[in-house]
């Protein structure tokens, strides 16, 4: 049997996620979830979900999100580390108000929460924070005993997030017919947002052209390119493009789109593209829509070889990255002094979320912060 780990003061994980519909009749419903306070008349939700329903209605997210719950309790118990694992969706079943409470009737009282998106911002991030604190408003409408709430640092640049994306590029260059491997592009993806939101993402102290968002990034791009040559000899031009907008036209958004992208490497006589989808922890809708649907037509359009790499999913690296931030967090609660653990030149993200780190545009509650009010 392995040594015991103390993940003392914690007694229950949280993972927290985007959630998504499992079924044709869940769809709109999910996107009214998603979309609730904007005003989006159904008829333009059916139209938005027309990907949904090219796949069946189904998004593979929640599917992702059981697989890495079972990877995690596999390492978890492999490693001695006695900790619950429970699972809320922001959008959509399990929601989160009612893991909560589930988590509250079971006793748990200290608890931290793995949100799967790795990156600062206000939706990759803040938004969770908010969504939590209107969970624990329920909860104290009700009456119940509130749990206090951390929050797992941002893991960007964890060596169980980097390597296994790393290997997933050096898989697709390889699967890549020979004669246009060496000369590959490789297009790091990731989600687009307001240059609003990525100007003002992480703490008040990153903001400025692009954030903590686009910085962050940009570290995890450099950290694979220089892994891949490394390992293959071959330095690969890269670029970091976006995906996924969803924004009004006239709302300056986060570019290029990676199909523009793919234009413009075809006119630039590259001869094939690797897109790396390093914005993603798993391969949900947006990557195998955005990605292997639509970018990959744009591709074939042009005569363009693309491969698409993997999302770290439920790697055992990756569960076992979370096992690493969760010894590491709760040591320094326990008031150790650790050394974290993190690759590139960013360094280790905050514990503890800072006043004005990822703002929203109208100010409202947010849970497992400095400026929480339910600390």
């Amino acid at each position: 049997m392995p040594d015991a780990l103390d993940a003392s003061p914690y007694d229950a994980l949280l993972l927290l996620s985007f959630g998504g519909p499992e079924g044709p009749d869940d769809v709109v419903p999910f996107l009214e979830n998603v979309t609730r306070g904007r005003g989006i008349p159904k008829e333009r939700l059916k139209e938005v979900g027309q990907h949904y329903f090219l796949f069946g209605g189904v998004s593979p997210i929640n599917d992702q999100n059981r697989a890495l719950l079972d990877a995690l309790r596999k390492d978890f118990a492999e490693h001695g580390l006695d900790l619950p694992v429970y699972w809320g969706n922001r959008n959509w079943a399990p929601y989160l108000t009612d893991t909560l409470r589930e988590m509250v009737a079971d006793g748990r009282r200290r608890i931290l929460v793995l949100a799967t998106s790795a990156y600062a911002s206000y939706s990759g991030c803040r938004q969770y924070r908010e969504n939590l604190a209107d969970a624990l408003a329920a909860l104290q409408a009700e009456g119940l005993e509130l749990p206090k709430i951390d929050k797992l640092r941002h893991y960007f640049n964890h060596p169980g997030f980097v390597e296994p994306m790393t290997d997933g590029v050096l898989r697709s260059l390889a699967d890549l017919p020979e004669d246009v491997r060496a000369g590959a592009h490789i297009a790091f993806t990731t989600h687009s947002i307001p240059t609003s939101a990525a100007d003002t993402s992480g703490p008040v102290e990153a903001h400025g052209e692009g954030g903590a968002y686009v910085e962050q990034h940009l570290d995890v791009a450099q950290l694979i390119a220089d892994a891949v040559r490394e390992r293959t000899g071959v330095d690969h031009p890269w670029r970091l493009v976006y995906q996924s907008r969803s924004g009004a036209p006239h709302i300056p958004w986060l570019e290029p789109d990676i199909c523009d992208h793919l234009e413009e490497q075809h006119a630039a006589g590259v001869p094939a593209v690797v897109m790396a989808p390093i914005g993603f922890v798993s391969d949900h809708m947006e990557v195998l829509y955005d990605l292997d649907t639509e970018a990959t037509a744009k591709a074939g359009e042009l005569g363009l070889p693309v491969r698409r790499s993997a999302t770290v999913g439920a790697d055992p690296r990756f569960a076992a990255a979370v096992r690493e931030l969760i010894t590491e967090r709760a040591e320094a609660e326990r008031g150790r002094e650790i050394t974290p653990c993190a690759l590139g030149t960013l360094g280790a993200s905050h514990n503890v979320c800072p006043v004005g780190c990822c703002p929203a545009r109208a100010p409202r509650p947010a849970a497992a912060g400095a400026d929480s009010p339910y600390a």
